[in-house]
């Protein structure tokens, strides 16, 4: 008799560290989870702040028109700063091209840079971007204190700056418009349940409309 008692103390005592050991394993997945969550853009606090209004400017484009960035439009404006030279821009480019394509509804994809028109030129024609206006502008990467690359900026169409960061893959270029989406100033500020001071800047912007 002692002998089965002692044997169900012992199953008791395995049922119990079974039981522990599950509850530890799905707290390290739980941190393991937070770890791992979608990396949005990589946000700076250099330039205008999220949930400001955009500078406003009026700039040529390498195909001769002049184009309009932020104030009051009938479509979202995506900046997005790239160079001839830098390799990650360039394998962002079809990725762009498709988020284009899936957001042209709401949104117009504009390329920036700056330097001498001739190889940019070369760039636009083999990279086939003449879907996109392309602004040659030191001013506009001063502006937004442009200091890597690929670098994007999202203007809403009220002309608030709604998410910015350093993008180097569809998950960060996603994470612009899912910022957007949530009303929130990043993903990271979603993720850790920040409070939504760029929207509500963005929402008295607007005089209190959603």
């Amino acid at each position: 008799m002692s002998g089965m008692l002692i044997s169900q103390a012992l199953l008791w005592l395995l049922m119990f560290g079974v039981i522990v050991a599950l509850w530890a394993l799905a707290r390290q997945v739980g941190v393991l989870y937070e770890r791992v969550a979608p990396m949005g853009a990589l946000i700076t606090d250099a330039g205008p702040k999220l949930g400001e209004a955009a500078p406003q400017f009026e700039l040529p484009a390498l195909n001769g028109t002049r184009i309009g960035i932020g104030g009051v439009r009938s479509q979202s404006q995506l900046l997005f700063f790239l160079s001839p030279t830098c390799p990650v821009c360039k394998k962002l480019l079809p990725i762009l091209k498709s988020a284009a394509q899936a957001e042209r509804g709401w949104l117009q994809v504009l390329l920036a840079s700056d330097g001498e028109a001739t190889q940019h030129l070369a760039f636009y024609s083999d990279a086939k971007l003449n879907a996109f206006p392309y602004i040659l502008s030191s001013e506009l990467g001063m502006t937004y204190r442009v200091s890597r690359l690929p670098y994007a900026v999202l203007i809403d169409e009220r002309g608030v700056i709604r998410a910015k960061g350093m993008i180097n893959n569809r998950e960060q270029l996603e994470s612009l418009f899912n910022a957007k989406e949530l009303g929130v100033g990043s993903v990271q500020d979603f993720l850790n349940g920040g409070t939504n001071a760029a929207n509500d800047a963005a929402i008295s912007l607007s005089g209190g409309k959603s």
